[in-house]
């Protein structure tokens, strides 16, 4: 089998798995899904761009980029306040800052919003399951 049919069945596999753990999932878990997803799109437009695919790289910035709006998307301004607020403004610069790395095909932005999400993760992680 060809790289490139290998990697279309195996996204194919991926994509039919993912929905279906979304189902299922709370709300917490699916804000977990999207981080997850998040940063296994940056690390492959990283890849991407060390290849010189910049095709990809451009699909998965898209991607990493549409992830984040699901995130900006999920904030509940009303009970998150002040928390809610400043996560829209770090999730605004986050996607400013793809925009950047995507135009100057800049590997070193993309591990400052790696960064930032796994920061941003790791609070998530660690909510107590009461408050989930």
């Amino acid at each position: 089998m060809r790289p490139t049919m290998y990697r279309n069945n195996a996204n194919k596999y991926a994509a039919v798995h993912t929905e279906s753990v979304a189902e299922e999932a709370s709300p917490h878990k699916l804000i977990q899904m999207l981080m997850s997803g998040f940063l296994m799109r940056v690390n492959a437009a990283k890849g991407a761009i060390i290849r010189h695919d910049f095709q990809e790289k451009s699909i998965q910035i898209s991607k990493a980029s549409g992830i984040v709006g699901g995130l900006i998307d999920g904030l509940d301004f009303e009970k998150g306040g002040e928390l809610a607020v400043n996560l829209s403004s770090l999730y605004d610069y986050i996607n400013s800052r793809l925009f950047q790395a995507s135009a100057a095909n800049d590997i070193e932005i993309l591990d400052e919003v790696s960064g930032l999400m796994r920061e941003i993760q790791t609070a998530w992680n660690v909510i107590p399951e009461i408050y989930q």
